[in-house]
């Protein structure tokens, strides 16, 4: 058994990994293993995440969960920090999912929102803080919290994240989704907390925005396929050096408007497919009830790559059109 870094706080670059299907929705192990391995060698990434959006982790049972854990420990963990999703309704589930990856060796623990919390869960903000402690005497690993943008109906008030961090020290960043306001009023009230606790960006629609604001890192699915410029982009906003920042985030806007279009549900499916493109993935197999991309969405995602440079041609203007 790998033993889990210890003390490690979240921070940096940390792509979310996507999960290569065969064309029978079974897992690809062999594509999976090699996806690993190239996020793993991308300079500047501090953690590789699994078992998240990226991953399709709501449409794989806890066995593949598990196997997914273990294919990335196995490739990458002595490489990198490993931080497993923790996606269940039931905190008790919850809970056995955090046990048992802590006991294969991940560092830290990426813990989503109950879908019940859609049901009303903000009016019963003990329910989230109880959640995230029965999780906590399940593991000594450290937490990142996903908090989702507001018109998800699931994500915890402010006052609420502040509680959880007072109840729960185990908590040492978030996975931060909010809209710009609130975004950056947690970049500036939770970094300075007595005992601090990280944002990291999912704003990666607009990431060199979201960057600038100060957070200390990033949680980004589009990792998958661009971690190489996200680890350019904060590291030029780290350094303040903002014509560096600026040209990085040229490459990364017609990316950015192809991955993010309506609708966003797609966003994954379509970073498949350009994995696909770029011939790093087999297939853009995604399990019900995500669906293909038609041959016109394909383009654009194609024709993204282009103007970003990734496929090795000059960059243009990206022809992305407006969608509703």
């Amino acid at each position: 058994m790998r033993r889990p870094l210890p003390d490690w706080t979240p921070a940096g670059v940390i792509p979310a990994a996507l999960l290569p299907f065969s064309e029978d929705y079974a897992i690809d192990e062999r594509c999976a293993t090699d996806h690993l391995r190239r996020l793993g060698s991308v300079r500047g990434v501090s953690g590789i995440t699994i078992n998240g959006h990226a991953s399709e982790v709501s449409a794989c049972t806890f066995d593949e969960q598990r196997r997914i854990l273990d294919l990335a420990l196995d490739e990458i963990g002595n490489k990198v920090p490993i931080i497993c999703g923790v996606f269940a309704d039931g905190a008790l589930e919850a809970a056995c999912i955090a046990r048992a990856a802590e006991q294969a060796g991940a560092s830290a623990l990426l813990v989503f929102p109950q879908p019940t919390m859609a049901m009303g869960g903000q009016l019963r903000p003990e329910m989230a803080i109880n959640h995230f402690r029965l999780i906590a005497d399940a593991s000594s690993l450290p937490l990142i919290a996903f908090q989702y943008s507001a018109a998800s109906g699931l994500a915890y008030s402010f006052n609420t994240m502040l509680a959880m961090f007072e109840a729960v020290p185990a908590i040492r960043a978030i996975k931060d989704w909010s809209e710009p306001m609130v975004h950056e009023r947690n970049v500036r009230t939770f970094q300075q907390l007595d005992r601090p606790v990280n944002v990291l960006s999912t704003n990666s629609s607009w990431l060199m925005s979201s960057l600038v604001m100060g957070c200390k890192g990033l949680l980004s699915g589009a990792g998958s396929v661009v971690a190489s410029q996200q680890v350019d982009l904060f590291e030029a906003v780290q350094r303040n050096d903002l014509v560096a920042a600026r040209a990085v985030n040229d490459c990364l806007y017609p990316l950015q408007q192809a991955f993010y279009a309506p609708p966003f549900l797609d966003m994954h499916n379509r970073m498949k497919e350009a994995l696909v493109i770029l011939g790093q993935f087999s297939s853009a197999t995604v399990r019900p009830p995500l669906l293909k991309l038609d041959a016109g969405e394909i383009e654009l995602v194609r024709a993204a790559l282009i103007a970003s440079g990734l496929l090795g041609e000059p960059r243009i203007a990206h022809p992305f059109r407006n969608r509703s």
